[in-house]
C-alpha cells in the first residue's frame, strides 16, 4: 500500500487551515499478528452473542479514550478535531464519547479481589500454609481450628465479611473444598474458579491485559524487556502432550506458590516505604489444539 496524504479542516480557526499528514502504511507483519491475535478474541464475542456492530462502538470509544489520555502533544489539552484525526473516528462521535465515563476494568472487582488477597494469604502465611507455601486444610470454624481455621484466615484479611459467606461462595464456584471432617481445602489450581462466569471474565480481563501490555511494551519500546518467553512444538502426540501438561501445571504451581511467597513478604516490608508502589502480575499459561500438519493429514 503506497503512502497516501489526508486532510483534515479545523473550522476553529480563522483563517482555515489544513493539517497535512503523511500516514504511513503499518507493518504487514504487524497486520497479520493483529489479526491473529484478535481470532479468539472474536471467536468468544460470538458465542456469547456480541456482534461486529456493537464491539466496533465500544471499540470507538477506547480509541478515543487512549488518543485523549496518551497522545497529548506537551500536556496540552485535546481537540475533538485532533483525537478524529489520530483515530480515524467521525468528529461527531468523538464528542460524545469523550463525555461518556468509560469502564477501565484496570483493577478486579472488589469481591474477587477479597479472594486474591485470602489465597495468597493461605499461600504465604503461617500457619495457613508449610513451609513450601502450600496451603494446609483449615479448619471451617474457630472454635475449632483456633489461628489455623477458615474463620481466622478470612479475618485477617478482612473484619467485614463473615467467613460462610466467602466459604459458600468458593464452594459454589469451586475454588475450595469442605471434607467430612469439616475441613476446607484450596483448591490450588483454581486460582481461575471452575464455576462463575463473571469471575472468570474478571481474571481474564486481568491476565490477558498485564499480558498484552507486556507484549506491547517489548514490541514498541527500546527500555528494558518485561520477561515474555514460551516453548512451542508442532509434532507431539496427544500422550506427550498429556504428560507436558501436567508437567507445566505441577511445576507451574510450585514456581507460583513460590514467588507468591515472595511477594507476600515483599508487600510486608514495603508496606512503610515513601517509595511509589507497583504492581505486578505473573502468569503461566499451556495451550494445544490440532497441529496444520495433521489437520491437513486428516
Amino acid at each position: 500500500m503506497e503512502n497516501f496524504p489526508t486532510f483534515h479542516y479545523n473550522a476553529g480557526y480563522s483563517p482555515p487551515y489544513c493539517i497535512f499528514q503523511m500516514q504511513i502504511a503499518p507493518p504487514q507483519s504487524l497486520i497479520q499478528a493483529l489479526k491473529r491475535v484478535m481470532r479468539p478474541m472474536v471467536r468468544l464475542m460470538l458465542r456469547k452473542g456480541i456482534t461486529y456492530t456493537y464491539f466496533a462502538d465500544m471499540l470507538k470509544g477506547i480509541f478515543v479514550e487512549i488518543a485523549d489520555n496518551e497522545f497529548k502533544i506537551d500536556d496540552k489539552p485535546q481537540s475533538d478535531s485532533r483525537i478524529s484525526l489520530l483515530t480515524g473516528v467521525h468528529r461527531k462521535d468523538v464528542r460524545r464519547l469523550r463525555h461518556q465515563s468509560l469502564a477501565h476494568g484496570s483493577d478486579l472487582p472488589e469481591a474477587i479481589s477479597l479472594g486474591a488477597q485470602l489465597v495468597g494469604t493461605w499461600t504465604s502465611q503461617p500457619p495457613f500454609c508449610n513451609a513450601d507455601g502450600e496451603p494446609v486444610p483449615l479448619a471451617r470454624l474457630a472454635s475449632a481450628g483456633g489461628d489455623a481455621s477458615f474463620e481466622s484466615l478470612v479475618a485477617c484479611v478482612s473484619k467485614d465479611i463473615r467467613a460462610r459467606v466467602v466459604l459458600d461462595e468458593w464452594l459454589r464456584i469451586g475454588v475450595a473444598i469442605l471434607d467430612d471432617q469439616d475441613l476446607v481445602h484450596l483448591c490450588v489450581n483454581a486460582f481461575i474458579p471452575r464455576g462463575g462466569f463473571d469471575e472468570k471474565a474478571a481474571y481474564f480481563a486481568h491476565n490477558v491485559h498485564d499480558h498484552a501490555c507486556a507484549a506491547v511494551h517489548n514490541l514498541t519500546s527500546d527500555g528494558p524487556a518485561f520477561f515474555e518467553r514460551s516453548v512451542h512444538y508442532d509434532a507431539l502426540t496427544p500422550a506427550s502432550v498429556v504428560q507436558l501438561r501436567e508437567q507445566t501445571s505441577r511445576k507451574g504451581m510450585e514456581l507460583l506458590l513460590a514467588l507468591n511467597q515472595q511477594a507476600a513478604d515483599f508487600e510486608r516490608s514495603d508496606a512503610a516505604s515513601e517509595e511509589q508502589h507497583q504492581r505486578i502480575t505473573v502468569g503461566l499459561f499451556f495451550y494445544t489444539e490440532a497441529s496444520e500438519e495433521s489437520e491437513a493429514g486428516s
